[in-house]
């Protein structure tokens, strides 16, 4: 099991910037992929982003595609989510979670979350 921290959440004014960032410890960092997830109030959890650990591939929801990259640094066990140009509607709380054996999100490990709110 891996188990997921994430800090750098805030609140921040229509296009700022805040980073993000998800201490990882467990199984093996390097062997996972990683992404972050946010749920608004009142909505449903949606994917942001994540990174793929074998290619290096990074994914993004169209909305975000432009303003926000995703990185990993394996000897930190860490991935960041550097937003830029940030809007009111990225208002959430983000998650960083990794999949679990199958390649399934849901059932994979999940963190605390961090709240980003977004000030218009």
């Amino acid at each position: 099991q891996v188990q997921l921290v994430e800090s750098g959440g805030g609140l921040v004014q229509a296009g700022g910037s805040l980073r993000l960032s998800c201490a990882a410890s467990g199984r093996a960092f390097s062997r996972s992929a990683m992404g972050w997830f946010r749920q608004a109030p009142g909505k449903e959890r949606e994917f942001v982003a994540s990174v793929s650990m074998s290619s290096g591939n990074t994914y993004y929801t169209d909305s975000v595609k432009g303003r926000f990259t995703i990185s990993r640094d394996n000897a930190k066990n860490t991935v960041y989510l550097q937003m830029n140009s940030l809007k009111p509607e990225d208002t959430a709380v983000y998650y960083c979670a990794t999949p679990d054996v199958r390649g399934n999100w849901t059932d994979g490990s999940w963190g605390q979350g961090t709240q980003v709110t977004v000030s218009s």
